[in-house]
């Protein structure tokens, strides 16, 4: 097999450190990795493969000569916007977690377990994008399902946790336990629950709402599917949360959609309530795979079903989702 060139964009980041832990336990066919991120971090040195790695800086001239097959990126929409065409152009596949790229038309929004058929279409602009984490778990558990019963109404109730908003997120939580102001969140996260994750939109939507709207519409490649969300910020350092209540369009019984959730890739079914076991962040924290329970038909409509979603938003939710996306890529050029 060949041995790829690999670079990280964003190594410094919290995405990007995970990034290279999952690189590190996956172990991808690369003869060499490449790290970069911004001026102010470029020049210190990371411990990644074994040996201590100095990070380079993001400049438009970076990737000039270094011959690298596939770049992920985590390093702010901005970034992305003005360097993933530059770095595409030099001959790498960029695989952008922002949300710049993901309603492109001509870039594909990949969860590898539900549309890896969609790789090949980064072609157009040598680009990949990597959906919102909260989109992300939800879609692993709604593809087999739109697959066998077809899906009328999807409604979302999300409960996020704080490292979904990066460091400062995460550093809100942390302080605000020892009883601090916060400086990421417009109010305090500590013991409180926050109706909003990113700017509101003039439907009253917020930005965070929205994506999760348009992205399970293209994941799905069902672009008329009636679907809404909420989505809340809570108090909880890694982990998101999902309510999902999903109007199917034909017949079912609630123990064929168990097995069927079973025997899916990337999922794992906690659900027996009667011994209180379902999906918690606890259990989901540092691992890879999508949680699911609570499984019940909703009686309030025809064919309608209620569960609760659990995943790592860091690890699937971002570096995983972007580092098996790289792999399927090696695997269809290797096929």
């Amino acid at each position: 097999m060949k041995q790829y060139k690999i670079a990280v964009v964003g190594a410094t980041g919290m995405v990007g450190r995970m990034f290279l832990r999952v690189l590190e336990e996956r172990k991808l066919p690369a003869s060499e990795y490449f790290l970069f991120a911004s001026a102010r971090s470029a020049g210190t040195t990371v411990d990644f493969m074994g040996k201590k790695h100095t990070v380079r800086e993001l400049t438009e001239d970076a990737f000039k000569d270094l011959g690298v097959d596939i770049a992920l990126f985590s390093a702010g929409g901005g970034t992305s916007k003005i360097f993933a065409p530059i770095v595409a152009a030099s001959g790498a596949v960029v695989i952008d977690n922002s949300s710049t790229w993901r309603m492109d038309p001509d870039v594909p929004l990949v969860v590898p377990e539900v549309n890896a058929h969609a790789i090949p279409e980064y072609k157009k602009k040598g680009i990949i994008a990597n959906p919102n984490c909260s989109t992300i778990q939800a879609m692993v558990a709604l593809k087999p399902l739109a697959v066998k019963y077809g899906l009328k109404r999807v409604v979302y109730s999300t409960y996020q946790a704080v490292s979904g908003a990066g460091m400062g997120g995460y550093s809100d939580l942390e302080n605000g336990l020892k009883g601090e102001a916060p400086k990421k969140f417009p109010y305090p996260i500590a013991g409180n629950v926050l109706p909003q994750i990113d700017v509101f939109l003039d439907t009253g939507y917020t930005k965070e709402e929205q994506k999760m709207i348009d992205e399970s519409r293209k994941i799905l490649e069902l672009p008329n599917l009636r679907v809404t969300a909420t989505t809340v910020r809570v108090p909880v350092f890694h982990g998101h949360s999902e309510s999902i209540n999903v109007e199917l369009e034909q017949p079912f019984e609630v123990a064929d959609i168990r097995k069927l959730w079973e025997g899916t890739e990337g999922l794992i079914v906690q659900d027996d309530p009667e011994k209180g076991i379902y999906p918690m962040p606890i259990y989901a924290a540092d691992t890879d795979p999508v949680y699911v329970g609570r499984l019940r038909r909703d009686f309030s409509v025809e064919n309608g079903i209620n569960f609760w979603c659990v995943a790592d938003n860091i690890r699937k939710g971002a570096a995983t989702n972007a580092v098996q996306i790289a792999q399927e890529l090696i695997r269809q050029w290797e096929a």
